[in-house]
This record gives C-alpha cells, sequence and structure tokens, in this order.
C-alpha cells in the first residue's frame, strides 16, 4: 500500500485545515491552532472479530 493515509480533522481543535508538515512520513500540521503532530500504524489486532450469540459482530 503506497498511499498516506490523511487524518479528516485535526485532534487538538477538530479543525480541518490540515497540511502535510515537512518533518516526515505521517507528520501534520494544523493550520488553526498552529499544531504539529503525527500518525503512525502500529499494526493489526491478533484478537480479529469475535462473535456472540445474538448480540451481533464484536471487534
Amino acid at each position: 500500500m503506497s498511499e498516506r493515509a490523511a487524518p479528516f480533522y485535526c485532534p487538538y481543535c477538530g479543525d480541518e485545515d490540515l497540511r502535510p508538515n515537512e518533518t516526515g512520513h505521517g507528520a501534520w500540521e494544523c493550520a488553526s491552532c498552529n499544531r504539529a503532530f503525527q500518525l503512525k500504524f502500529l499494526g493489526l489486532l491478533t484478537r480479529g472479530v469475535q462473535h456472540n450469540d445474538g448480540e451481533g459482530d464484536r471487534i
């Protein structure tokens, strides 16, 4: 997967005016609150999807 996942809003102020930051992969900056943050994918969980009796799917 070579595509960059982009956040939809700032985790601090909730504004949508985000731009990639020059510090590296996964780094973003918010023009509204003047904060920079970084997103990082940690990996998949091993437990997967668990099925309960009559309660639907549970992740």
